[in-house]
């Protein structure tokens, strides 16, 4: 398994922006689709973003289309989540996961899909 490490996550302002980063400390990003899920109070876990290694290949939440983004930085060996216009209902826990198993233009979307993940980052929006 990959060790990977959310941060960025704080509490926010409705409307707001935030970029949550997730990084491998002890692997290259280079070669890994990797995948960011919340899960919100009382909710199962669910997908927000997810990007294939070769850095072009993404899909977002349906609902999230628009004001969030997801890219890779592989100098830094990190992988960023963007997100504008905060609200309340975007208030939960955002993992980060990632996988090595899959050719350059490939994700997967769900998260029995992966096996590596980080531990987490709370981002809490209010006013």
């Amino acid at each position: 398994q990959l060790q990977l490490v959310e941060s960025g996550g704080k509490p926010v302002q409705p409307g707001e922006s935030l970029t949550l980063s997730c990084a491998a400390p002890r692997h290259s990003f280079r070669h890994l689709a990797v995948a960011w899920f919340r899960q919100l109070p009382g909710k199962e876990r669910e997908f927000v973003a997810a990007a294939a290694w070769n850095g072009k290949d993404v899909d977002y939440r349906g609902a999230m289309q628009g004001r969030v983004s997801i890219s890779r930085d592989n100098a830094r060996s990190a992988v960023d989540l963007r997100m504008n216009h905060l609200t309340p209902g975007d208030t939960g826990v955002y993992y980060c996961a990632a996988t090595d198993e899959l050719g350059e233009t490939s994700y997967y979307v769900l998260a029995n899909k992966y096996k590596s993940w980080g531990q987490g980052t709370q981002v809490t929006v209010s006013l």
